[in-house]
């Protein structure tokens, strides 16, 4: 019995030694490969107790990875409860990072190097753009408002 939670106990530091994972996740993949529930749950309680695995810092690794790949706090946000993440969780790290008017200004100058348009119809593109990428409304309207384009 201690032999399977050893087992078990090296897998998820191997799992977590690639990349942070949320306790969600991590959860699903050893209870996908081990099928000795109690063993897993004592294992991860065990890891969060030694923050090895640690939630906060799973959100703040993805937020910021998925920042810089031009996406917005609301897809973001999303992505992360679907993680199983918690929303004062989120809205703490989304908060902490901040700098959404920035990132949302790259991620349109980096789709429309030509700017802004003047035509009407495409101007709702390049903001519908952005709305899909998980920019809100303020952020949208800094980029729009922005005359450094």
């Amino acid at each position: 019995m201690n032999e399977e939670k050893s087992l078990i106990y090296n897998k998820a530091l191997d799992i977590l030694s690639r990349r942070e994972h949320s306790k969600n996740e991590l959860v699903q993949k050893l209870k996908n490969k081990y099928k000795n529930i109690d063993i897993v749950d004592e294992v991860v309680s065990k890891l969060i107790k030694n923050n090895l695995l640690n939630n906060i810092r799973f959100a703040e690794a993805y937020v910021s990875a998925r920042k810089r790949k031009g996406f917005g706090p609301k897809k973001i946000s999303y992505e992360l409860i679907a993680k199983g993440l918690l929303d004062k969780e989120i809205e703490g790290v989304l908060n902490d990072i901040g700098g959404w008017n920035q990132a949302a200004l790259k991620a349109f100058k980096k789709k429309f190097p030509e700017g802004k348009s003047d035509d009407i119809k495409i101007t709702l593109k390049q903001k519908n753009f952005l709305a899909n990428r998980g920019f809100g409304f303020q952020e949208i309207e800094s980029v729009f408002g922005n005359d450094m384009l």
